[in-house]
């Protein structure tokens, strides 16, 4: 801790220097006449030797396989514009998958306290943590000085203790994709309740198809499906309880939630062997034709508006939200900005990387950028964009669909791992995919949960 502690000042003291300088030198800066230069007509560095000795910045990004390409494109579009923009730059892209990143690699290089200087990360709870500990840059002045706070959806996942600790690359909301050509052969129309979704779900298995494609090797699949249960039947204000320990995960109604989920496996709707099937797989479900319904992030779309992912399953793909336990009632929709970038608050240490690490920024969180991830990747924007401008942005029939479910949303909530401890995720995974396999039943699972959130809780993690 004290280390932590002589560090944070350190870190605290180089940047008063750093920023002080930045501001000595923006009012000194004038022309002939005296009066400053424009702000949209800044003077370009001139070359020297020191501006333009190399140097490199490392990214740490998730963008693995065809699914993420188009993600991974717009950040090389990024990265090259940054590059030449700055005299000596060159980034270092180091590709590590999402789950790894978040629960092994980066809580050990911040345990370390190196993280990369540029990597990705989740706002809540991560960012805060790694951010107490003055391992994250805190980007509130510059988000200043490039005019950009005032220009997001939501800083909430990101913003501890009054600082802004990372910026969201997107928006998602969470709800099931499906077969529209197979709905329309059966007569089916878009379920109203959950009590009508299952009689759907009842008919496809009757079918010979799985009525729901789920790949759950890793816990946090499986979980979109009970996290927008349990919301649904304790209601969503429940999970933000469980960290403050004003709600329990023993509950009755959180229970239940568990527990529909669990009967679900029983009664067949989705694929056997679950547990072994990785995320992509249950994509690929999809596009087979062997399966016709699939809880996934708005993210997924992407993949199935692609002629070499979904074939000819382009066009045919529909989305709609999880619906409510009875008629009438509110939807209820996880929705959030919580995956995006960090910054190491190392890098600051350093003027020429916290110069790179601004015209990154000031790059990557554009209004085209943000069109681009939308009619490009299908990502929802983080940004604040006119409305009129996102529906003429993609005329795409699912993302037509999609942006129809998030105007039906009553209630939207974050996913429960912005709300919990790192190691209640992490439990809580592990904890599904036993209730999945019948190792423990939901009331068992949720009983040793709880224990472990008291321990946490009581240590203050």
């Amino acid at each position: 801790m004290k280390k932590h502690v002589s560090f944070l000042i350190s870190f605290l003291f180089i940047v008063s220097i750093v920023l002080a300088g930045c501001g000595g030198n923006q009012g000194e800066a004038t022309n002939n006449n005296g009066s400053s230069p424009p702000e949209n007509n800044k003077p370009a560095p001139s070359p020297s030797p020191e501006t333009s000795e190399p140097f490199e910045l490392t990214i740490r990004h998730t963008q693995l396989g065809d699914a993420k390409r188009f993600r991974l494109a717009l950040l090389e579009d990024v990265v090259a514009k940054t590059e030449a923009a700055i005299p000596g730059l060159k980034f270092k892209l180091d590709a590590v998958d999402s789950e790894v990143n978040r629960t092994e690699k980066l809580r050990g290089e911040m345990a370390a306290g190196s993280p990369p200087d540029i990597f990705d990360v989740f706002g809540s709870p991560d960012a805060g943590l790694y951010g107490k500990e003055g391992l994250v840059l805190d980007l509130t002045p510059i988000l200043e000085e490039l005019g950009l706070k005032d220009q997001f959806t939501s800083l909430d996942p990101f913003t501890h203790d009054g600082k802004i600790y990372g910026l969201p690359i997107g928006g998602s909301i969470e709800g099931y994709f499906y077969n529209k050509a197979y709905f329309e052969e059966k007569g089916f129309s878009i379920p109203k309740t959950i009590d009508e979704l299952e009689k759907i779900a009842e008919a496809i298995k009757a079918d010979g198809k799985v009525p729901f494609a789920q790949g759950s090797k890793d816990g946090w699949v499986p979980l979109m499906t009970t996290n927008n249960l349990w919301s649904y039947y304790a209601g969503p204000e429940i999970t933000y309880g469980f960290k403050t320990g004003e709600a329990k995960w023993t509950d009755p109604k959180v229970v239940e939630g568990f527990a529909k989920h669990r009967e679900w496996v029983d009664k067949g709707y989705f694929k056997k062997g679950e547990l072994g099937l990785e995320y992509a797989d249950m994509r690929n479900q999809i596009i087979s034709g062997e399966a016709i319904m699939m809880m996934d992030g708005s993210w997924a779309n992407s993949v199935f508006t692609d002629p070499q992912q979904a074939g000819d399953k382009v066009g045919q793909i529909g989305f709609f939200n999880m619906p409510p336990l009875k008629e009438n009632g509110e939807i209820v929709v996880m929705q959030d900005t919580n995956n995006g970038y960090g910054f190491s608050a190392r890098a600051a240490e350093d003027p020429k990387k916290l110069q790179a690490i601004k015209e990154f920024i000031k790059n990557m969180w554009t209004e085209e950028m943000q069109i681009r991830g939308l009619k490009e990747d299908g990502v929802l924007p983080a940004m604040k964009i006119d409305q009129a401008q996102l529906t003429a942005a993609s005329n795409d029939p699912l993302m037509q669909d999609i942006f129809q479910a998030v105007s039906e949303i009553d209630i939207s909530f974050p996913a429960f791992d912005a709300l919990v401890q790192s190691s209640i995720k992490t439990a809580l995974d592990i904890g599904i995919q036993q209730v999945i396999g019948g190792e423990l039943t939901p009331e068992k699972m949720l009983d040793n949960l709880q224990k472990a959130q008291e321990a946490a809780n009581a240590s203050g993690e």
